[in-house]
């Protein structure tokens, strides 16, 4: 199991995924521990099944167990703000003070670095389409010190892993 195998299992007309994947896995932007955390986070936030036993195993070669844990944490929180923050956007400005009350503790303690998982979070959120939460965990991670060109890797890795399980998804409907 590893992206390897979904690189070799894309379908021709998939080959720019296959391509990108392949770079991405060699990125010199992040360091291992924010890639390999960006690619579990959004291969959990696909929810297909290949794509994430593909990658989540070859991600614990390179992420400690905390690691692991916190990226998954993020997909998951993810899952959740993205929701309820880009309905209350929609819903407007009579929904900007309502309290928000939902838990959310992983945030201030996720286990590993303020920066890497606030930029697995965004990479899930641009996913999602969450755009006050792309813009929330945007300024968090670069008050943190991450460039653009970093934050811009992560949401290469987001588009392309969302890609690849549209690829992987049609294929397996075939």
């Amino acid at each position: 199991m590893s992206i390897d195998n979904l690189r070799s299992g894309l379908p021709e007309y998939a080959k720019d995924l296959k391509l990108n994947l392949g770079s991405l896995t060699r990125s010199t932007e992040l360091n291992e521990q924010q890639l390999w955390g960006a690619l579990l986070a959004c291969a959990a936030a696909t929810r297909n099944d290949t794509v994430f036993s593909e990658i989540a195993d070859e991600a614990k070669e390179h992420l400690s167990e905390e690691a692991v844990e916190a990226a998954l944490g993020a997909a998951s929180i993810m899952a959740m703000n993205n929701v309820a923050y880009r309905t209350r956007h929609m819903l407007g400005d009579d929904y900007a003070q309502v309290k928000f009350g939902l838990r959310m503790n992983i945030i201030a303690k996720p286990g590993v670095e303020k920066a890497d998982f606030e930029l697995w979070a965004l990479a899930v959120s641009s996913m999602n389409g969450c755009e006050a939460c792309v813009t929330s965990h945007d300024k968090v991670v670069r008050e943190e010190g991450l460039t653009k060109e970093q934050v811009w890797e992560a949401v290469k890795v987001a588009g392309t892993v969302a890609g690849v399980a549209q690829a992987v998804m049609i294929e397996d409907a075939r």
